[in-house]
C-alpha cells in the first residue's frame, strides 16, 4: 500500500515539473544553414550551392523588375 501511495506522489510531482519558458531559437538563418551545408562534403552539397545561386539571382531579378514597376 505505502509502495502505491508513494508511486502516486511521485508520479503527481513529476507532473508538476516547472517546463522551459521558451524553445530554444536558432542563430542561423535558412540561408546560412543552406550555407554550411553547401561548403561541406555531404552527398548532394553542389546542388545546395545550385539551388542557392538561382535562389539569389531570382532575388536580384525580383528587385529589378520591382525598381522598374516603382519608377514609372
Amino acid at each position: 500500500m505505502r509502495v502505491i501511495v508513494a508511486a502516486c506522489l511521485l508520479a503527481l510531482s513529476a507532473g508538476c515539473a516547472d517546463k522551459p519558458a521558451t524553445p530554444a531559437t536558432d542563430s542561423l538563418t535558412r540561408h546560412q544553414k543552406d550555407s554550411v551545408i553547401g561548403q561541406s562534403r555531404l552527398p548532394g552539397a553542389r546542388g545546395v550551392n545550385g539551388a542557392m545561386r538561382l535562389q539569389d539571382s531570382a532575388a536580384v531579378r525580383r528587385a529589378r523588375e520591382q525598381a522598374v514597376s516603382d519608377s514609372t
